[in-house]
């Protein structure tokens, strides 16, 4: 009982401040945020009432699979946006804009915590600016998919957006893990060419071949079925089972450590599906309408999950200061400069960096891996990484949105309620 009332209060509280961010002319994905938090351990909570509000961050964290299966969802539907038609004529700018920018990110931000450790050697270990670097380059596909549905987006801007989110995290997987490798190297005194080089690169084909694998089949079974509503269901029964296998905890192999993302393999799985099947789009169209409450319950208890206690310590607040600084200039030049490069339009290069702005779910992830070094190196990581992304996740749907605004691919004058326009419909009308 005490799990439906608190989810059934946790939707309420993001649609209610959902109807005030439009007001406001804010996105719905901060307004869900928002709403976690004040739900959350920080402020409702602290009255202690089962219910009410998530009376701490063990409580809100308990509800993870939702947050797991939603994220399996994200990823597959921008999985769908790898249509082979559409990368022919944007899938070359797209790899080497995803690709390049997440590496320049990556220097940018190391260079500078690198720098602040031999400020504050004591303070700030090397090895925590080490990983924090590679940890930079990941960026939040859920709320910037989010805002782009929202607003029904479309242009150069955003067909080049959603492939480079979806590289941009297979490229930060592979950056963390063979900076986390150098990282643990340093920490325990030997390095070891399996972490750095091997390991990374078998999570990230293993989940590539496990997605396709799975798309392969649910295009085979899917054919078995023929009313919507069937194919809805074997749908999320796909993507929670590609969830489900990417979710078997990791193994050994020898001395090969085993591990899926279950981004990737969802990605992978939307990408094999859409290019496959004839009627994909439509399929995805209603699909999007049965996930609307889960991505709601996600962002709601991602903002309730997030620990402003990070606040209190203030050398927290600097490192995080300037890992949000630089991680922004890595970004935003990171993104011109491939723009550059690729020959893309004047308005990606332009806007594009800006987009990337928002982090989230793939960089807390790091963040809960780096906790295995222990001690400084991985509260630092964690409480960095916590605290900078309570400031991406508020401002950055927002800074997502302003962007593609002034690319002119959201016209918001059009953003009409089906309810209004039902209404005009059914309005007499008047000769004179």
């Amino acid at each position: 009982m005490e799990i439906l009332f608190c989810l059934s209060i946790a939707l309420f509280a993001g649609l209610l401040l959902s109807r005030l961010a439009k007001l406001c002319q804010l996105p719905a994905v901060t307004a869900y945020l928002i709403a976690g938090i004040l739900i959350g351990p920080f402020v409702l909570g602290q009255f202690g009432i089962k219910g009410l509000g998530f009376i701490s961050l063990d409580d809100a964290e308990s509800y993870s699979l939702i947050s797991d299966v939603a994220l399996g969802f994200i990823a597959f539907s921008i999985g769908n946006e790898f249509r082979l038609k559409d990368l022919k004529q944007f899938g070359k700018q797209a790899t080497i804009i995803g690709i390049l920018q997440a590496v320049i990110t990556t220097i940018v931000v190391d260079g500078a915590l690198i720098a602040l450790h031999f400020i504050i050697p004591d303070k700030f270990p090397l090895e925590a600016a080490i990983i924090l670097g590679a940890v930079a380059s990941a960026t939040a596909p859920a709320a910037t998919l989010m805002v782009v549905k929202q607003y029904k987006a479309k242009g150069p801007v955003t067909q080049t957006l959603l492939p480079v989110v979806a590289l941009d995290d297979a490229v930060g997987l592979v950056l963390f893990a063979v900076s986390f490798g150098i990282a643990k190297a340093m920490h325990a005194g030997a390095v070891s060419i399996v972490s750095i080089l091997v390991e990374p690169l078998l999570e990230v084909i293993l989940s590539v071949l496990l997605g396709a694998a799975m798309g392969f089949l649910f295009t085979f079974v899917e054919r078995f079925f023929h009313s919507r509503s069937k194919r809805l269901a074997i749908s999320v029964a796909f993507v929670f089972l590609t969830v489900a296998i990417s979710m078997i905890p990791s193994f050994y192999i020898g001395t090969v450590h085993i591990a899926f993302s279950s981004l990737l393999s969802c990605m992978m799985l939307g990408t094999i599906f859409c290019n496959i099947c004839d009627f994909s789009a439509e399929l995805m169209d209603r699909l999007d309408r049965w996930t609307a409450p889960i991505y709601v319950l996600f962002f709601v208890l991602s903002g309730a999950e997030l620990d402003l206690s990070v606040f209190t310590e203030y050398i927290f607040v600097i490192i995080g200061i300037v890992y949000i600084v630089f991680r922004c200039l890595g970004k935003y030049f990171g993104a011109r400069i491939s723009a550059d490069i690729s020959k893309a339009e004047p308005n990606v290069r332009k806007y594009l960096g800006i987009t990337l702005f928002p982090q989230a779910g793939v960089a807390l992830g790091m963040a809960m891996k780096a906790m295995q070094i222990g001690g400084e190196i991985g509260t630092t990581v964690s409480n960095i990484i916590l605290f900078s992304v309570l400031i991406y996740e508020i401002v950055g749907p927002f800074l997502t949105k302003m962007a593609l605004v002034k690319a002119g691919e959201i016209d918001e004058k059009q953003k009409v309620s089906n309810r209004i326009k039902h209404h005009d419909k059914t309005l007499p009308t008047t000769k004179i």
